[in-house]
């Protein structure tokens, strides 16, 4: 499978085997910690899974840009790939869950996302929005890549990604940020009460209009 259409379905099924292995580890480290309720049964205190689960967090990144650099035949194309391999890896690590152990049951219910640098939470609808959207632009930049046309990275595309992705982080790792004067064991403890909607889709907007503009969806002025 050499050719455009060959590639993107090799690097799809990748994506979606390793959510299976991905989501497979997150129900084994349920049934370790207990944990039924996130909110209520998430470790509060590091431990001695906590630098191997960080290591693993690293790691999925590494992968995912590894073969995203694999599949694609110029640089813009293999950062989208990588993009586009993200985002499908995290909708198919929801699904995995929901086919595993019936969950989520919505797309509102809280998730620990990620760990690095701090924990970060958020309804299962935020990662799912933001993973649809890379999978877009992804495959648009990489398309447009490898079909020898320039993918342009000009100062409002910059601007707009980086406003909009400190803006997205912002929300979901705001429990951690407000919890940190108190130090890390304050941190541990922190758990969301409401999520900042109308802020995050700010941001989302504006990255993914920086996306649009990078995979010449949107003309430059």
């Amino acid at each position: 499978m050499s050719g455009w259409k060959g590639r993107l379905l090799t690097l799809s099924l990748f994506a979606v085997a390793m959510a299976y292995i991905e989501s497979a580890t997150v129900v084994y480290l349920r049934h370790v910690y207990g944990i039924q309720d996130l909110l209520r049964d998430a470790p509060t205190q590091p431990d001695a899974l906590t630098p191997i689960e960080l290591g693993r967090e690293v790691a999925t990144l590494v992968m995912l840009g590894a073969v995203g650099a694999l599949a694609g035949r110029a640089p813009a194309a293999r950062w989208g790939l990588f993009l586009y391999a993200w985002g499908l890896w995290d909708i198919a690590y929801y699904v995995w869950l929901r086919v595993f152990i019936g969950w989520p049951a919505s797309l509102g219910d809280w998730d620990l996302l990620f760990l690095i640098p701090l924990p970060w939470w958020g309804p299962v609808g935020a990662p799912v929005l933001a993973a649809g959207m890379m999978m877009v632009i992804g495959a648009g930049i990489a398309r447009r890549s490898e079909a020898g046309l320039p993918v342009r990275v000009d100062r409002t595309a910059l601007l707009l990604g980086g406003i909009g992705t400190a803006i997205a982080l912002y929300t979901v790792l705001a429990p951690a940020l407000h919890a940190l004067p108190g130090g890390l064991e304050a941190v541990g403890r922190a758990r969301p009460t409401a999520f900042p909607w109308g802020l995050y889709l700010v941001g989302w907007g504006m990255v993914t209009l920086a996306g649009l503009r990078l995979a010449g969806w949107v003309r430059s002025p």
